[in-house]
């Protein structure tokens, strides 16, 4: 099997044949982005691969940077600029601030700018009878400003589309009359669900990732082909669950941020190999720390998620947060000369200082290779030679009066708070207690970065897992295949209305089981709803439904179980509030092969260090670390901190006042020594 990771400064590859996992760590190139994943598979050898898994955060860079295709939005008349208000929400943070603006909005950076957005005369009301009928040639007009414009794409959401697509699908026959070709995404058929502004972001992305991906996509499957592969290239999604690249491309708004889910389905994983089902799982990157939670050994998964604030996906996703914190994040001094680290990111071109590519800012890596952490010789796998006086020249050039020494030591302790505080946010956000956590330290960057926040959050200990470098790669090779389907319906539930209930995921069901075949017999059915108490406006998602028909009988089983995930979310029950159901969701799940953890076989193995390092600027003096190989060390091994234990492509430091334990599958596990402060 092979799984690959496209992040914003590497690509990671992963290689598993006869249990043995091998490993590729690749530049990656945004004006190329197919030619990294290529390069690796490369060098690991294709043929005779089943499948090769593909995560890739390319979509999510193409928003942050607005660096998008041109495409249209047609709407029903009078509501074009619903793109621009989003859900009217500010940020905490904004709530006095008079000139804030959405970073979407027309006085910013637009996805769809306001004279692409045309208004259509029709209106359906919410029971889909038609108010107003489609006037089609007054759409010819507004389709005809799009041509001349040159658009490649045109994304179509009108209201109350959800209940009856008719003008929806005769608006995308005009526009093929009059634009060609180009790719088309109805709200409909993208994201069938209550509430227009959701959907019809979802939509715009939709559009926006078929322009993206669709070459790069053919490029990838075809080169892949040209080396030998034979297998399955499938793509994964928001929530690290796994489609055929082809069917991912069908509503590629899915595929737009999986990376970071990734990680944490590999977290996941680990959990049963460790029978430790809860942890919190931080990736740090090149460029962020994703932090997520796994809780009781599963992931927690949203039914929407935010690509910025209020820029809805209605998807189904890993809740993962992100705090400007990686190895690239820029070190910079503020206007009342506080140190500060990230968000901005020196990325992989021209990437930190000490790279030697042209970048001239101070990194966080930059500070790591001057504290003695970094090996300057073995960097990703000694395919990249650090320089330390290029790093040193960019800190000591930070227009502050502080001395180099706290220069760099602020900022990698600044890195390592900011961590914390997303962590702790994360915690509280979900009424969690760290200390009954464990934290899993991985991305290239995290184990020498996470163990420092052992001291600010007192979880109950870091784990840093095989392969901390290509851990959520690693992840793509322990995700299933699923096809998944969901439609919105305002049902109030009670025996009337079962036959409606019924139908709607009978019909889900049948189109997905066309789509996988259906004389597969090896699939598992999974149905929830979202549900609400008759006139909320907010809904609990993910309440489950049983297996077997839905009818008079099931209907009272449903109410029961929305009762009781909503006393289990909120603490409250109303069992005398009548339900209703919105939005309805089928799974069809094909089961397969999943990376297995070998254990460490038992052998004499020496923990003395290779050498003895120095490392700067933690304390007030020098401080003498042991350097130890991770391959050579064994299960039961103990390293006492100060200590760097490295690796091919991650480096994981051990701070004074820790030790590190290896375990079965070779995780190290990092806890407060006894008696430490």
């Amino acid at each position: 099997m092979l799984g690959v990771d496209v992040g914003g400064t590497f690509t990671d590859v992963v290689s598993v044949r006869d249990g043995r996992i091998e490993v590729a760590k690749v530049p990656s190139d945004p004006a190329t982005p197919a030619a990294p994943v290529i390069e690796g598979a490369r060098r690991l050898g294709v043929e005779g691969r089943p499948v090769f898994n593909h995560a890739s955060t390319m979509g999510l860079n193409a928003v942050i940077t607005r660096r998008l295709p041109k495409i249209g939005f047609l709407t029903t008349e009078g509501h074009r600029d619903m793109l621009t208000m989003g859900t009217v929400w500010r940020p905490l943070d904004a709530q006095t601030d008079a000139g804030w603006r959405r970073s979407f909005g027309d006085a910013a950076r637009p996805l769809v700018p306001r004279y692409l957005r045309r208004g259509v005369t029709e209106r359906l009301l919410p029971d889909g009878s038609v108010l107003t009928p489609l006037d089609e040639e007054q759409a010819r007009r507004q389709l005809a400003v799009l041509a001349r414009c040159r658009v490649e794409g045109v994304a179509i959401c009108l209201l109350n589309a959800y209940v009856d697509a008719t003008h929806e699908k005769r608006l995308r026959e005009l526009a093929r009359e009059v634009l060609g070709e180009l790719p088309i995404s109805l709200s409909s058929e993208t994201s069938p669900l209550a509430k227009e502004y959701a959907r019809a972001s979802t939509t715009v992305v939709d559009v926006l990732m078929k322009l993206v991906y669709a070459d790069y996509a053919t490029e990838l499957d075809r080169e892949l082909r040209d080396l030998g592969f034979a297998g399955e290239l499938n793509f994964a999604d928001c929530a690290a669950t796994l489609l055929p690249w082809e069917a991912a491309l069908e509503q590629p708004f899915r595929i737009v941020v999986a990376g970071p889910a990734a990680g944490t389905v590999s977290c996941a994983r680990l959990a049963e190999t460790l029978a430790d089902g809860n942890l919190i799982c931080c990736d740090v990157g090149g460029t962020s720390t994703d932090v997520s939670l796994v809780r009781d050994f599963r992931p927690i998964v949203s039914n929407t998620f935010e690509l910025e604030h209020d820029l809805v996906i209605n998807a189904l996703s890993t809740e993962v947060r992100s705090v400007g914190a990686g190895g690239g994040s820029i070190v910079s001094i503020s206007a009342t000369g506080d140190v500060l680290v990230g968000p901005a990111s020196a990325g992989a071109d021209p990437g930190p200082a000490c790279y030697g590519r042209g970048g001239d800012a101070p990194t966080l890596t930059d500070a790591c290779l001057l504290m003695g952490l970094l090996d300057p010789d073995g960097f990703a796998g000694g395919a990249l030679r650090l320089d330390v006086e290029l790093a040193r020249a960019a800190f000591e050039a930070l227009d502050t009066p502080l001395p180099l020494a706290q220069r760099v030591s602020f900022a990698y302790r600044i890195a390592a708070a900011n961590v914390a505080e997303e962590v702790i946010d994360i915690a509280i956000r979900h009424g969690v207690d760290p200390r009954d956590f464990s934290l899993v330290a991985y991305g290239a960057a995290g184990p020498m970065l996470l163990p420092a926040t052992l001291e600010l959050l007192h979880v109950k200990r870091i784990v840093v897992p095989p392969h901390p470098g290509l851990f959520s790669a690693v992840g793509l090779l322990s995700a299933d295949l699923v096809y998944s389907d969901s439609r919105s319906a305002y049902v109030v539930l009670g025996p009337g209305t079962a036959g409606t209930v019924a139908a709607v995921f009978e019909e889900m069901e049948e189109r997905l089981r066309r789509r996988v075949g259906a004389d597969r017999d090896d699939v598992e059915i999974r149905r929830s709803f979202d549900g609400r108490l008759y006139g909320q406006s907010w809904e609990t998602p993910f309440v489950a439904v049983p297996e077997g028909p839905i009818d008079e009988e099931t209907i009272p089983e449903l109410v029961e179980r929305f009762h009781d995930e909503y006393e289990r979310r909120f603490g409250n029950r109303f069992p005398m509030l009548p339900v209703q159901g919105v939005t309805y969701r089928v799974q069809l799940v094909v089961p397969t092969d999943k990376v297995e953890y070998a254990r460490l076989e038992p052998r004499d193995a020496s923990t003395a260090p290779r050498r003895t390092l120095e490392l700067r600027y933690l304390a007030d003096e020098p401080l003498h670390a042991a350097e130890h190989e991770r391959e050579t060390l064994s299960s039961g091994s103990r390293v006492e901190g100060p200590a760097v234990i490295r690796e091919a492509l991650s480096t994981t430091f051990v701070y004074p006042g820790q030790v590190a334990t290896v375990g079965g599958v070779g995780e190290l596990v990092i806890e407060r020594t006894a008696g430490a402060d």
